[in-house]
């Protein structure tokens, strides 16, 4: 017993220092350039199994060739990247080229090629054994049973029967309903496409997953289902991402890629960032000490190099500074946006309305009865799945497309509209200058060169055309479009595709500045986080509000999930009421969400009233300790009594403020 205890400990260490150390990719000393431009230079990085790597840096750093090296798509200049040669690799890029000559079940099973062969494999030899038309020898029979036997063992270890329960289950988790099943690939959008290659990717589990920015076509529920999977996964992986909470949430390493180089921190995101500022810091003092040093020692050298009362010591403090290991510190990229949007002029106070909108594409009816209200300065995200009609919504409000019902903006409101697909609709042979040229009125070269600048356009960039630009710089272009004009209302149809972490956090922060109105599509946690006061929420026709943060609205919606497991099976869909409805009419939901947003105010008033009033009370306090004289001791006592007394009544009027938001929210079903 104790034998087996040790042998299996044994075991156990064995697998662990295997895994440890064995190498998936290992990268020596690369080096890549392009024409008189290094992309890399001297890059050294080894991934392990079950590295969990988030792949950093700023558009343009070498982030998606980096991964056409490991793939083999991309040949380097100088040294060798090696791999094992039965390791598997499972690669999405961020563009794909995808045959459309299946259905969405019939693409999703060509994962299962391993299992499909082994299945024709046993088929043929299931038949060759029932075939009692020939004749084989007792030693034949044995041989063909004996190979039926292992291929059916192995396609048991490969798990043949829970493969299509499996392929159902992340079809599901990445957004496909069952009806879609059946439907031809080439019906589906870009985005949806790109969700069948991941499909196919997972259910292949390579070794290693190389994802190029996964999450730039999938909704919040669908990114919150990809995480859970990829934080449970037991291969490498090695993401690309501008979703800060995505990368937090899996990775468990961060590579930096810096002006060629690479910088390895073996911490999620977030701690890298804190960790790379510390260590900049510490570099940064440490070379400052040396560098004073140095100067020291080389004015000592001049002083006294032609004494020779002091040539020995001359003479060591040479070979010192030859010797000596001198500090460097770690390249930064400075470059960075400057975004500010225009003062805008004042609007009314409705933004916009809609009532009883209804729109329709042929027979397919997408929004049916929406009723909401935005009003001046609300910073609103709108969600939901892919295809749910978030874009259409805002299309209605833009009027880009027909429909019935009501939809008006209102007193003196100016719309700012950036389109998913806004980059793409630059004209695409004017240059960089040109495009900005045109909508600068009267502005003169410098002006439109700072302006270009501040986006990271200079010197021969301004006059490249629109068509060989990157996404990034596409999306950066038709970002100053929206900025030169003053906008009292913007409507941003997921604006941080393609953009980097630093870039979007700018963004965000101009965001949080600017006095107008803002209608948010975005899947992106991280940048909703803090920005979106408020959430509408699209889904079967109708649209929903939530007040609160992103997290406040999917914590809701996980508890409503929780909720429709307690329907009974009879329950039909159409039984089930939909998000929006209400039993309360439109008007008078509208008049209590009024009443709601004033309850709130005077809440939040009465609590820094509060605050304040206990700062007071402190300060006298920390007096009655030492008053001056008895005179002093009196007035500062009344004052306090004073102060509680307002406190006191304060309190009263929160708890009744708060007690009112309560009610309201019940009664609207928040």
């Amino acid at each position: 017993m104790e034998r087996d205890k040790i042998a299996l400990g044994l075991f156990l260490l064995l697998d662990y220092l295997c895994t440890k150390f064995k190498k998936l990719i290992s990268l020596n000393k690369i080096g890549l350039h392009f024409g008189g431009f290094q992309l890399f230079n001297d890059v050294s990085l080894l991934i392990s199994p079950k590295d969990k790597i988030g792949l950093v840096g700023r558009n343009g750093a070498g982030k998606s060739t980096l991964m056409k090296l490991m793939v083999g798509l991309e040949t380097p200049n100088e040294g060798t990247i090696s791999k094992p040669s039965d390791l598997t690799i499972g690669y999405l890029p961020q563009q794909l080229k995808l045959s459309d000559e299946r259905t969405l079940w019939e693409e999703t099973r060509l994962a299962f090629s391993e299992v499909l062969k082994l299945n024709s494999a046993i088929e043929s030899l299931t038949e060759k054994l029932a075939d009692t038309t020939v004749e084989r020898s007792e030693e034949e029979f044995m041989e063909l049973s004996q190979r039926l036997s292992d291929l059916t063992a192995k396609q048991q270890m490969l798990g043949q029967y829970s493969l299509e329960q499996k392929a159902e289950q992340i079809l599901f988790g990445l957004g496909f309903e069952r009806k879609d099943f059946d439907q031809p690939t080439a019906t589906f959008s870009g985005g949806w496409r790109m969700r069948i290659e991941l499909a196919k990717l997972l259910l292949r589990e390579p070794d290693i997953l190389l994802l190029d920015e996964p999450t730039n076509h999938l909704d919040i529920n669908s990114i919150q289902w990809l995480e859970n999977f990829l934080k449970n996964y037991s291969g490498a992986i090695l993401l690309v991402s501008h979703d800060k909470a995505f990368l937090d949430n899996i990775t468990k390493r961060t590579v930096e890629i810096v002006l060629g180089k690479v910088y390895d921190y073996a911490v999620p995101y977030s701690k890298f960032l804190q960790l790379r500022a510390e260590r900049r810091e510490q570099q940064q003092r440490a070379y400052e000490n040396q560098q004073k040093m140095i100067k020291e020692t080389e004015d000592f050298i001049e002083r006294f190099r032609y004494k020779a009362t002091k040539s020995v010591q001359v003479q060591s403090r040479i070979k010192q500074l030859e010797k000596l290991d001198r500090i460097e510190i770690d390249e930064v990229d400075t470059r960075g946006l400057k975004i500010r949007f225009a003062s805008p002029p004042r609007s009314g106070k409705i933004t916009v309305e809609l009532e009883n909108l209804h729109k329709s594409y042929d027979t397919k009816e997408v929004l049916a009865g929406v009723d909401l209200i935005v009003e001046r300065g609300e910073k609103i995200a709108l969600v939901g799945k892919n295809g749910e009609g978030k874009s259409t919504l805002i299309k209605c409000i833009v009027g880009d497309t027909e429909f019935t019902g009501k939809s008006e903006l209102g007193h003196n409101v100016s719309v700012g509209y950036f389109a998913q697909n806004q980059a793409q609709l630059l004209d695409e042979e004017l240059t960089v200058f040109e495009t900005i040229e045109q909508i600068v009125d009267g502005g003169n070269q410098t002006q439109i060169q700072t302006i270009l600048g501040a986006f990271l356009f200079s010197g021969d960039d301004v006059q490249k055309k629109v068509k060989v630009l990157s996404g990034g710089e596409r999306s950066r272009l038709a970002m100053i479009q929206l900025l030169m004009k003053p906008y009292n209302f913007l409507i941003l149809d997921e604006p941080t595709n393609h953009l980097d972490i630093p870039s979007k956090e700018l963004l965000k922060e101009a965001l949080a500045n600017y006095e107008g109105t803002v209608l948010l599509v975005s899947h992106d946690r991280d940048f909703l986080n803090g920005l979106a006061e408020k959430v509408y929420e699209v889904a079967h026709k109708k649209v929903k509000e939530y007040i609160g943060g992103i997290y406040d609205y999917l914590e809701k919606k996980q508890l409503e999930s929780l909720e429709q497991l307690n329907l009974t099976s009879q329950t039909t869909k159409t039984e089930v009421k939909t998000v929006s409805e209400n039993k309360l009419a439109y008007k008078e939901r509208k008049e209590l969400s009024k009443q709601l947003r004033k309850a709130e105010k005077l809440a939040t008033q009465y609590e820094e009233e509060i605050s304040k009033l206990e700062e007071q009370l402190g300060g006298i306090e920390k007096k009655l300790a030492n008053p001056s004289d008895e005179q002093d001791m009196h007035k500062l006592s009344t004052l306090y009594q004073s102060l509680q007394r307002q406190i006191e009544k304060n309190m009263e009027l929160w708890e009744q403020s708060v007690e009112e938001v309560e009610a309201l929210k019940e009664k609207l079903d928040l």
